[in-house]
């Protein structure tokens, strides 16, 4: 489901994240976010919280995914405990917040809009500067994978009931 680099981007990587994602729609969620090299964090945590099968799934998902430096930017020694065993509860409630069901592309956006997650919590959409899920800026959107797509943001998006 959510292996080990679940899908983040730097802003840099949205200049040179095209050539990073080459040929990704072949590719599932999961090994296009693996083979992206920025995602090393978020692919950690999909195979500790045993999500990887599900992101390999048929889907369509959309995945919002935080880049390594959105999760080495969380309070110091938060991911080390999050990938600790008795945690896999609120791992898995974290990565699932990141996730739509469906094939949601950023020409579908609309400000003000908000999505429900697989985790069951809404994300809200704000198009005012940028592009916004939350908190988290869109750094490089409509990555294409076989199984839905990924946009890639530069924080880790936390449900409200995450501690």
């Amino acid at each position: 489901m959510f292996r080990r680099n679940f899908l983040s981007l730097t802003a840099g990587a949205a200049l040179l994240g095209t050539s990073a994602f080459a040929g990704s729609a072949s590719k599932d969620i999961v090994d296009t976010a693996a083979n992206a090299g920025s995602f090393s964090t978020l692919v950690a945590a999909v195979e500790a919280a045993d999500l990887v099968d599900t992101l390999k799934g048929e889907g369509p998902f959309t995945v919002f995914a935080p880049t390594d430096e959105a999760f080495a930017a969380l309070p110091e020694g938060t991911v080390e405990s999050l990938l600790q065993p008795e945690n896999k509860d609120q791992l898995i409630a974290i990565l699932t917040y990141h996730v739509v069901p469906g094939k949601v592309m950023s020409t579908d956006l609309s400000d003000g809009m908000s999505a429900t997650t697989v985790q069951g919590g809404d994300l809200t959409v704000d198009l005012s500067d940028g592009v916004k899920i939350n908190e988290a800026s869109v750094t490089s959107a409509d990555v294409e994978a076989s199984n839905g797509v990924i946009h890639v943001v530069d924080t880790v998006i936390l449900p409200e009931e995450s501690s």
